[in-house]
């Protein structure tokens, strides 16, 4: 299904570090919503801003009811929105004529009797529907069709479900690409990650495969990337995808290439993922690469510690990171690991270039106060059975 035009970007940002604007260029207006009403709640902008940023994407959609309820709110008036009555009106005859259309379909596809006889062979599929059932094949025009108005108008499990039916059956492999597309934004407004990540991957395969332009194939790419986030930082094993997949050539290079603010979300993935810690050599590369067109406070604390071994401009980096953390809606919930993974690459990297451990000091470039930091060090000590000891009489 081709999803809605681009949507307009979010107001001029006012945080420093907000990446929303960046990223809702490279997203479908729907899949913009959560992260202006994430914005809401962070209260980064005004709000009479984000509601008019909510009004000119959901204008364009026909999601008319909650398009005329952010009007009422951000005119503060109980009158509606101009021509909301004419255009509900035609938002309901076409919903009601394309229902009329897809009945025949939908009722094939919603028996399970008919879908249990389904198999991988389209094609076969086709003719024992045109036997058993008079299928003909402008019905799943109609299906299509029928699948992105109810994506429109927001019933995002009704068109996964239509569009999954209708890729089991087309042949037409424009119009899977789109489905898919479709199905995947979707997948991830329902929230339903597994399946979501199973499209992720189809779509990957489907990308690598295209043998039209490379600005094309750049351009699908990087639209991967952006709807991707979602699913990574998610899916219980994300943060092992992301890592997995973005480090990849094809997209390493995309993202130095069109998005090099991508990198704040590979370095948090890498940084709180244990597991993949051997990439951490490949990423301090890339962010030195790019630290002329992006950095940022997460980016910078890995160059700070990793590159000039500066524990003061690292500490300093790292209260920054919690802030940035803390207003990214993809980040918020890493903000634990972060800190903590980030502490560990601190002492870590502290501990191999001094002998002995100035605990005020260490806390200090922790952004912990001096008991704390003795806690904090005396536990990962013994949570990682470390043969290490605290002398008392090194510390001012």
């Amino acid at each position: 299904m081709a999803v809605d035009e681009a949507a307009p970007a979010a107001p001029s940002p006012h945080h420093k570090y907000d990446l929303t604007s960046k990223i809702g260029e490279n997203l479908d207006r729907h899949l913009i919503l959560p992260l202006l009403e994430f914005l809401s709640l962070k209260e980064i902008y005004p709000e009479k801003e984000l509601l008019n940023a909510k009004y000119e994407l959901l204008k364009s959609t026909n999601m008319i009811d909650f398009a005329n309820q952010i009007y009422k709110q951000m005119h503060e008036t109980d009158d509606d929105a101009p021509n909301f009555a004419e255009k509900r009106s035609e938002v309901l005859e076409t919903y009601e004529e394309l229902q009329e259309k897809s009945a025949d379909i939908m009722a094939i596809i919603q028996d399970p009797a008919v879908i249990q006889q389904l198999k991988q062979d389209k094609m076969a599929n086709i003719q024992f529907l045109e036997e058993n059932f008079n299928f003909k094949p402008e019905m799943l025009s109609a299906l299509y069709d029928f699948a992105r108005v109810q994506y429109q108008i927001g019933n995002y499990s009704g068109a996964a479900e239509m569009l999954y039916h209708f890729r089991i059956l087309s042949t037409d492999q424009e119009m899977n690409t789109h489905s898919l597309w479709g199905k995947f934004a979707s997948e991830i407004l329902t929230q339903n990650w597994d399946t979501a990540l199973d499209d992720l991957n189809r779509l990957k395969e489907v990308i690598d495969r295209m043998t039209t332009s490379n600005t094309a194939q750049l351009l699908q790419r990087t639209w991967l990337i952006h709807w991707s986030l979602f699913v990574f930082f998610n899916h219980p094993r994300g943060r092992d995808y992301i890592v997995d997949l973005l480090f990849q050539p094809n997209y390493i290079n995309s993202i130095q290439m069109a998005c090099p603010w991508i990198l704040r979300y590979l370095t948090a993935a890498v940084i709180t993922n244990k597991r993949r810690r051997t990439f951490l050599k490949d990423l301090i590369k890339v962010i030195q690469q790019e630290s002329v067109s992006y950095r940022d406070p997460i980016t910078e604390f890995v160059e700070s510690l990793y590159v000039k071994f500066d524990f003061e401009g690292a500490q300093r980096k790292l209260a920054e990171c919690d802030e940035v953390l803390a207003s990214d809606f993809f980040l918020v919930s890493t903000r634990f690991d972060f800190m903590e993974n980030a502490r560990l690459f601190i002492f870590e990297t502290y501990c191999r270039i001094h002998q002995c451990i100035d605990i005020k000091g260490l806390s200090e470039k922790l952004n912990l106060d001096e008991t704390e930091g003795e806690k904090w060090i005396v536990n990962l000590i013994r949570n990682a059975r470390m043969d290490a000891k605290i002398d008392a009489e090194t510390v001012e």
